[in-house]
């Protein structure tokens, strides 16, 4: 996989998904691109759960690559290996990111 930017909608398998390849959201800052064997990331679910706190709407757009309506799930944000990952389908808004900027925020108690 190229370098991926935060923001980039890449599709990965991530530990505990048996292999399956979902689409994540790169959530790790540019500053650590080619520097470690995994990226962190938040994983993108189609299963609408509402869950607003946590997760973040995302519409299907040819814009985010994705096929269906979704949400990131902020909490479940982990790391994916570099090997596990494939190429960039898509990228959020910046509204998109701030939005999940601001979940990552209340998810891991940091302030603004």
């Amino acid at each position: 996989m190229n370098e991926a930017r935060r923001g980039d909608v890449v599709v990965a398998v991530l530990a505990g998904d048996e292999g399956k390849p979902r689409p994540v959201v790169v959530v790790q800052s540019d500053l650590f691109n080619g520097t470690h064997e995994s990226v962190v990331v938040c994983p993108i679910s189609s299963n609408i759960t509402g869950l607003s706190l946590f997760r973040v709407a995302l519409g299907a757009s040819e814009t985010t690559g994705l096929k269906m309506d979704s949400e990131v799930m902020v909490d479940k944000i982990g790391a994916a290996n570099i090997s596990r990952t494939r190429n960039r389908i898509g990228r959020l808004s910046r509204a998109q990111m701030s939005a999940v900027n601001t979940a990552l925020r209340v998810r891991l108690e940091l302030p603004e």
